[in-house]
């Protein structure tokens, strides 16, 4: 009602330049946005429907209507409509708060300047008021306003170059070109009188396509996405240009890849209004249950007292009295979901933003940023993450390249010697060089020595580095180069290039100008061989001064090395292993090779290549072929590897997220290289994988096949891996790789043979039983899948097979993915699995999935802060993800958990002693405590301890949930409040509630004061109940708080004092005399506490009540402790052991993501496709044609410097024992203690993961160590099988030790890595927390790679 009749459909768009009259009959969208969601006039109609969509605030609106009946109400109507204001304010305020941010936003966006042609004149105009049709004039640097057609540009051949970041995240600039008819259209006079009319598709969003027609002087000319510039972008490297709207604001193809703004909500709050309903009903059956005894009664004994206790008018028979006394009650009993406990959930969602924001683990001193919860909602929400969906480019990485390594002639150069020794320093090239780049940084001296001494092979790679390419080089000074590279890995390249001495200084569309060793070198440009994603590589043919003709090639190693001479066999297996090894350190890899052409040679090829490129049919594969013709018997120099700098970090954090059960998937618009080389960087994939599938079919046919024959595989894989435990599973499992480590989905039709039909069958036939297997496969596997093969899989007959075999694996890469795209896999995930989802992004091309998931997170990066305004929570660095995570979002889950059992368990204690009441009054709805109390209750009495509790509690401190992942399994899992939590707690209430009915109202009956006067009274037995109340519940709330504060100890003693107060008070002879009428309790309180009796009485009624909470607490913590319970208590006793002089834990963990860039050990693994190019085909005949080569020298954009992060070498497989908790959704347990395979070293804060080697062993590390006596170590068997002993649950021991096994933290913890040391040994443990000894401890040394209880009894049990 409050929106805008949508404008009818377009079929085509119809654009006549300078022409807005024309334009304007076909009502197109200005160029204003809005991302807001209400206005002045809107704000109040639509936010009170949106939170009367809230059950609970319609329930206390009916209750409110209610109480203003006379009749029936036996409560004031101030006592509901206070707090519901209250409620609706609050959160009014906090929706307009963020409105404002989005209208600030807007309102900034909206009003930038821009150059617009009206009536032949350039004019300033704002960009809300461009109009389609419009021709803009764009300068160096700007964004561009709205879609634009490219007309014409300063440089030459109506080239332009754009930084479309916030579109799909890459920073590597894109070129684009106006069609040659409009090219010359330079001067705003000849603009003004272009009357051209463009013809094109309606509004989309694919960013990657365009259509269209440009009709003018009678002819006409094709357009497409090469001839467009998106809005988004940024001009780059040109001086101006001038474009034409086609689309204008909410028609942009960015706009359209923005989701709407949706109204997040919490799954406690989908479940609390559930639980309303529930309640609501309840009350509905007390309320019928005593309106019938209330008929019942005056039919059978009110009648008695008709004379003198007439019913009030209108009532005339017992029915209709009945009728009054259910509206009664259910006004009464209402305060079972009183309006505080919505109150009390904003507030304690405050508090816990507030910590977000004060938090300085989680400050960046770089940026200057601090972390920001910037809604106040989804706190709790954040400890219940399952799937988080990740950029790349700025989230994961920092998308700078840096040369890290190389191998020359069978030498490797870049090795750190000792990672744990004093690192190398960084070389200094300006003496040996005046032209090198002073940011490049390099440590291997003895590369350096190599080109000093004159070594033909070291002269001969960086000739090759500084030749093949397609960096454009602008000399802004003598000697003051700055290089425009189409991708940051040519880039790098480049740049080492010229710090060892060949430096790259110019080209012309033949020639190639180059300083080698400080002497000029011009040569001749031949031709460039392009690359493309099937050739992967690219070459020059160049002819040096002295006449020699040269092919020089670059590429990825897999293609490269089958093109090499057989003479190379050697030089090549050599390479190969360097190869290996920066691979399996997450580097990018090319190998380089060159071969000697002879002029006749040269001429034939040359010919036949001529006649490929002018062919009209086919000339794609005809190039093709010729480029393979000449790519033959190269003789090969060696490899290079680049580093892709990852944000600080960023493995570490993938890490401890996958142990706490978080799925990750990155959906990036990189290529598949490019995302697969990050992948393994971050350890998102490792070459200890079971298989990669990669997913690339064009059809839809092929892409259902591929994700088939990937869960065949999966499911034969996991038999063959449950089947077969011994020896030769190795073997198999190297059958089951490829040579680069990745399985492509299009070959194997053995396999698919193999495989048989029955799986297919399974599949088709069954899906929920495949759905079942799938989730019970062992393994780890991970899935690669391209953009045009995700759109096929997300169409609506192949979403659940996408869903079915990505959710098996361990890791998904979406690779080319629009921002559209991100949006419905995250849509995807949320309809089939249920999960709570977690978008993190820094781009405006990830604003759609931000929206779209539970909680969306921004990163304030490079790319704006676009990402930031559509975000829940932003921060500047990735690793900080981990602490919001694990700390904040698991904190504020169990915070809000324990407030909701506890005060459904105070009210229901506190209302359900009138339902026991009403049977022994008549049923006439009378309270039992008198109406201040019961105003009181919530309000004074008990809200304070509880918001305490719900705002500081702490089941353990924030480094334990670190170390100890799995405790942020019970939130995945909503374990800690669901329908049954809330059934113990109403149960639990109930029984309070009679306890306090039936034992003061049995002791009362028959006792009397000391003067022999009787104590059963009305106004005795109300103050003895609400005393006895508040102190039951008040005992409650110390028995569930786990973290005590000043403040804690101030509202509990506190509300108790202030009630005794106010009740003395109320009760007094003054306030009697004041307001007679009002205050009928005078005295009763004097009376009724000074008497023995009554202390006595409240004393055995909280016995009644607390007794049996401890005694099942114990018995449970006993018997059945829960991982948290577990941490508590090594804790107390880590804490009796502690040394004076020891270190915290907390600095040794925060040293983690401080490693300097030593790699932590080097892990074996084959080889991968993975090589260093993101630049795009075509770019090299863009270069030898001469259109890019400019006029003038422009100032370059600063590209923004980055630094590196270490890693964690692998990331450890689980597998959980089913003890202790319920299974988790994908069949493991959790969150009960569990062991992590022994194969992989647990992620700690020792010397393992602050710069040991991941591979050292027991005997090692010990004599690493030698003054430890007590360290506690054990050898990592991932075949050894635990003997049935330690299978078996051993109550708490057992329990233990799992927290041991399964604990992140040291394995190996020195003095010096946490307080005091951890010098105790789990015999000691145990004999101190249960009295057990040895026998327990031994058993679960064969089983996991837990501490052992000393070095001893580690040797006899090993």
């Amino acid at each position: 009602m409050f929106r805008k009749r949508p404008p009818p459909v377009e079929e085509e768009r119809r654009v006549r330049a300078n022409d807005r009259e024309y334009n304007e009959k076909f009502q197109y969208a200005s160029n204003c946005i809005v991302t807001s969601k209400y206005n002045i006039i809107t704000f109040l109609p639509v936010n009170l429907f949106e939170q009367f969509q809230e059950v609970a605030n319609t329930y206390f609106l009916f209750l409110l209507i209610l109480q203003l009946i006379p009749q029936i109400s036996s409560l004031s109507w101030f006592t509901t409509i206070v707090p519901l204001a209250l409620v609706l304010s609050i959160t009014a305020v906090k929706d307009a708060t963020d409105d404002y941010f989005r209208h600030k936003s807007d309102s900034q966006v909206n009003n930038r300047q821009s150059q617009v042609l009206i009536r032949g004149y350039l004019q300033n105009e704002k960009w809300m008021n461009v109009r389609v049709g419009d021709i803009i004039k764009l300068e160096n640097n700007q964004f561009v306003a709205a879609d634009l057609l490219l007309l014409s540009s300063s440089e030459p051949h109506g080239l332009c170059y754009i930084e479309t970041a916030e579109l799909d995240g890459e920073t590597n600039m894109k070129v684009r070109q106006s069609i040659s008819v409009t090219a010359e259209l330079g001067d705003p006079n000849n603009l003004a009188s272009f009357n051209g009319e463009v013809v094109c598709e309606p509004p989309n969003n694919k960013l990657d396509r365009f259509c269209g027609t440009l009709y003018w002087r009678d002819k006409k000319y094709t357009l497409t996405n090469q001839n467009m510039l998106l809005r988004g972008c940024v001009l780059r490297n040109t001086e101006a240009c001038y474009g034409l709207v086609i689309f204008a604001g909410p028609d942009t193809k960015l706009m359209q890849n923005s989701g709407r703004t949706k109204f997040k909500r919490t799954s406690i709050d989908r479940l609390m209004n559930t639980l309303v309903l529930w309640i609501f009903g309840f009350l509905v059956c007390m309320g019928v249950i005593l309106a019938v005894g209330n008929a019942v009664w005056e039919r059978e004994v009110g009648s008695l007292f008709q004379s003198y206790l007439p019913w009030n008018p209108p009532v005339d028979n017992f029915l209709f009295n009945a009728f009054l006394s259910f509206w009664s009650y259910v006004i009464i009993l209402n305060t079972v979901v009183p309006i505080s406990l919505y109150v009390s959930v904003e507030v304690i969602r405050l508090g816990h933003s507030y910590f977000i924001n004060w938090d300085q683990h989680m400050f960046c001193s770089q940026c200057n940023t601090a972390a920001e919860a910037r809604t106040t909602t989804l706190n709790e929400e954040l400890g219940q993450v399952e799937y988080i969906f990740s950029d790349k480019t700025g989230t994961l990485t920092q998308n700078i390249m840096s040369f890290n390594k190389c191998s020359i002639n069978g030498q490797t150069y870049g090795e750190v010697t000792d990672p744990l020794g004093p690192q190398p320093k960084r070389l200094d090239f300006t003496p040996f060089n005046p032209l090198a780049d002073p940011d490049f940084c390099f440590c291997d001296d003895s590369l350096l020595e190599s080109v000093k001494v004159g070594d033909a092979h070291t002269h001969e790679f960086f000739r090759l580095l500084s030749l093949c390419h397609t960096v454009m080089s602008e000399e802004l000074s003598e000697g003051e180069l700055v290089y425009k590279a189409q991708s940051p890995d040519e880039g790098a390249l480049v740049t080492a290039a010229r710090n060892f001495g060949f430096v790259f200084r110019s080209r012309t569309p033949g020639t190639i100008t180059t300083t080698e060793m400080g002497r000029p070198v011009t040569y001749t440009l031949l031709a460039i061989l392009d690359f493309n994603n099937i050739r992967k590589r690219m070459s020059v043919i160049v002819r040096n001064p002295e006449g020699r003709i040269r092919l020089y090639c670059k590429g990825a190693d897999t293609v490269l090395l089958e093109r090499l001479h057989p003479c190379n066999q050697e030089l090549m297996n050599i390479t190969s292993d360097h190869l290996n090894e920066y691979a399996a350190d997450g580097l990018r890899t090319l190998a380089l090779a060159y071969k000697d052409l002879s002029e006749e040679e040269w001429e034939i090829w040359s010919e036949s290549h001529s006649c490929a490129d002018k062919a009209t049919d086919y000339r794609e594969d005809r190039l093709a072929a010729a480029y393979e013709q000449i790519e033959q018997d190269m003789m090969l120099l060696g490899a290079t590897a680049i580093e892709d700098k990852l944000q600080e970090g960023v493995p570490e954090t993938i890490a401890v997220l996958s142990l706490a059960n978080i799925k990750i998937w990155v959906l990036t618009g990189d290529k598949q290289e490019t995302a697969v080389n990050i992948g393994y960087s971050c350890k998102m994939l490792t070459d200890d994988m079971t298989e990669v599938f990669i997913i690339s079919g064009h059809t839809v046919q092929s892409v259902r096949q591929e994700l088939r024959r990937a869960r065949e595989r999966m499911i034969e894989l996991s038999r063959i891996r449950d089947g077969e435990k011994g020896a030769g599973m190795e073997g198999w499992g190297e059958a089951c790789f490829m040579g680069n480590g990745l399985s492509e989905g299009q070959e194997g039709d053995q396999e698919e043979r193999r495989g048989g039909g029955g799986g297919k069958e399974q599949q088709s036939s069954t899906p929920p039983h495949s759905s079942n297997l799938m989730e019970n496969i062992s393994g780890e596997f991970a899935l690669i899948i391209n953009g045009h093969s995700l759109a096929h899989a997300l169409e609506a007959d192949m979403e659940l097979e996408f869903v079915l075999t990505a959710c098996a694996c361990k890791a998904v890469i979406c690779c080319r993915v629009t921002p559209l795209q991100k949006a419905l896999v995250v849509e995807l995930i949320k309809k089939h699995k249920r999960a709570v989802t977690l978008a993190i992004g820094d781009g405006a091309n990830d604003i759609s999935m931000i929206k779209s998931a539970h909680i969306g997170v921004g990163i304030s990066g490079q790319e704006g802060i676009q990402a930031v305004l559509a975000s829940d929570y932003s921060f500047s660095q990735f690793r900080f993800l981990q602490r919001l995570l694990l700390v904040h979002g698991r904190w504020s889950y169990l915070r809000m958990c324990r407030f909701l059992c506890y005060f459904f368990y105070k009210n229901f204690a506190f209302t359900m002693v009138h339902f026991w009441f009403g049977f022994f009054c008549g049923f006439s709805a009378q309270t039992v405590y008198d109406q201040y109390f019961i105003t009181l209750y919530n309000i004074v009495y008990t809200s304070l301890p509880v918001l305490a509790m719900g705002i500081f509690d702490q089941d353990v401190p924030d480094q334990r949930s670190l170390e100890y992942p799995k405790l942020y399994e019970p939130g995945q899992l909503n374990l800690l409040f669901n329908k049954k939590e809330f059934f113990i707690c109403i149960a639990q209430g109930i029984y309070t509630s009679v306890v306090l009915f039936f034992v003061p109202y049995a002791v009362l009956s028959e006792a009397t004061q000391s003067n022999g006067v009787p104590l059963a009274d009305y106004q005795t037995f109300a103050v003895t109940t609400a005393t006895a109340l508040v102190i039951v519940v008040s005992v409650q709330i110390c028995l569930d708080t786990g973290f005590w504060t000043v403040i804690n100890h101030v509202f509990v003693w506190g509300s108790l004092g202030f009630y005794f107060t106010i009740m003395v008070a109320l009760h007094s002879q003054t306030l009697f005399r004041i307001f007679p009428s009002q205050f009928h309790f005078v005295g009763s309180a004097q009376s009724t506490l000074l008497q023995p009796v009554v202390w006595l009485t409240i004393a055995l009624a909280t016995a009644i009540c607390i007794v049996p909470v401890l005694a099942f607490r114990f018995l449970k913590l006993d018997l059945k402790p829960q991982l948290s319970d577990t941490v508590r208590s090594t804790q107390l006793v880590r804490q009796k052991k502690r040394k004076p002089l020891g270190h915290s834990v907390g600095g040794a963990w925060r040293g983690v993501g401080s490693v300097s860039e030593g790699r932590l050990g080097a892990r074996g693994g084959s080889r991968r496709s993975g090589y260093a190019f993101a630049h795009q085909e075509g770019f090299g005949e863009l270069i030898t044609s001469g259109k890019n080569m400019r006029l003038s020298s422009l100032a370059l954009a600063t590209f923004a410097s980055r630094h590196s992060s270490s890693w964690i070498d692998t990331l450890r497989r689980k597998k959980h024992i089913h003890c202790h908790t319920p299974p988790s959704a994908s069949g493991e347990s959790s969150p009960a203690p569990s062991c992590i395979s022994g194969s992989v070293p647990p992620l700690s804060n020792s010397s393992s993961v602050l710069g040991g080697s991941q591979d050292t062993s027991i005997e090692e590390e010990t004599v690493m160590a030698p003054h430890q006596q007590n360290t506690q170590t054990v050898t990592p068997s991932s075949t050894q099988t635990p003997p049935a002993s330690a299978a078996a649950p051993q109550g708490p021991a057992q329990a233990l030790r799992d927290a041991s096994v399964l604990s992140s933290s040291a394995v190996r913890c020195h003095s010096e890595d946490s307080p005091g040391g951890w010098t105790f040994t789990l015999g000691t443990l145990q004999e101190a927390l249960f009295g057990w000894k040895g026998t327990a401890a031994r058993s679960s040394a064969s089983s996991s790679p837990g501490p052992l209880p000393d070095a001893k009894e580690t040797r006899q049990t090993l």
